[in-house]
């Protein structure tokens, strides 16, 4: 069965998506298309911006959104059994799977980033990855922690990355490397994502999602909070409003893939972080990037 995952926050470049642009017609209309909805040209900060503009929550999302989905859209043998996203990357495997338009695609991704970098700047947070030591233990001891702090991204065996308020991930690193973590690593990120200080942006996300029209999709979306394929429209719909607040379970979602039985896997968007991810948790499963 052939998987087609697509990427999050963290893979941006500058230049993204500037050949597609040039190379196919369908793609540059696409890509005008979203600087009339944006209300901004964000193709020139696509194609020649800096690395600072990039990193702008508000610029970064929908940068990977439209470099993903437009990218599927050029593929002519674009057929998955199964589908996924890392965080972001869930709004791009809903639109290339038909359950969302490109236009509301773009607008929901557009808002969840400006509600996240709101949320962000009302209350100063961040992240940090943890490197070589069992999720549980690192579950054990931010539970401990009397400070916000989280297990965030499971993204695979021996990478946990935390989330939660400055003070809560600074004593979580701190135990962490005294309990035994190889690294522990703080984040240059804009919040803690995938936390409890994520409620101001879940609910005004909430909002914009429940007044969007969902289809269903043309295979089944194995999502973040549970890890589990659906494909019934309300249900994909509950899912990623939890997923703001929720952790990334990308481990799992492999897992499940895998026992589903996934034969191919292809990363659709920028880098090939998604790639290493799973040669982590399974050597046997072919990859490549679209």
């Amino acid at each position: 069965m052939r998987a087609y995952v697509f990427p999050g926050q963290g893979a941006q470049f500058v230049g993204m998506g500037k050949d597609l642009y040039e190379k196919y017609p369908v793609a540059k209309e696409l890509f005008e298309k979203a600087n009339q909805i944006l209300g901004f040209r964000i193709t020139d900060l696509m194609f020649n911006g800096t690395e600072e503009d990039l990193k702008q929550t508000k610029v970064t999302q929908p940068a990977i959104f439209l470099h993903s989905v437009i990218l599927a859209k050029t593929l002519t043998d674009f057929k998955p059994d199964m589908v996924a996203g890392h965080s972001l990357g869930e709004f791009s495997a809903l639109v290339a799977n038909g359950a969302l338009s490109f236009e509301d695609g773009l607008v929901l991704v557009s808002k969840r980033a400006l509600a996240m970098q709101k949320a962000c700047e009302k209350e100063p947070s961040t992240m940090a990855a943890i490197i070589g030591i069992d999720d549980a233990v690192v579950e054990k001891i931010c539970s401990e922690i009397s400070e916000v702090v989280v297990a965030a991204n499971y993204n695979c065996p021996g990478q946990l990355v935390i989330s939660g308020s400055i003070k809560g991930i600074e004593i979580a690193c701190q135990k962490l490397t005294e309990a035994g973590a190889k690294r522990a690593l703080p984040l240059k990120v804009g919040g803690a994502f995938h936390s409890p200080l994520m409620e101001p942006a879940r609910v005004e996300l909430a909002e914009a999602i429940n007044s969007t029209k969902f289809s269903k999709p043309i295979c089944p979306v194995y999502q973040n909070v549970d890890a589990k394929p659906y494909s019934n429209e309300i249900q994909i719909k509950e899912n990623l409003i939890k997923q703001l607040t929720s952790p990334v379970k990308w481990t799992q979602i492999m897992q499940n893939m895998i026992a589903d039985g996934m034969s191919s896997y292809t990363e659709v968007g920028p880098g090939n972080v998604l790639q290493g991810l799973l040669k982590k948790i399974s050597k046997d499963i072919p990859t490549q990037s679209a």
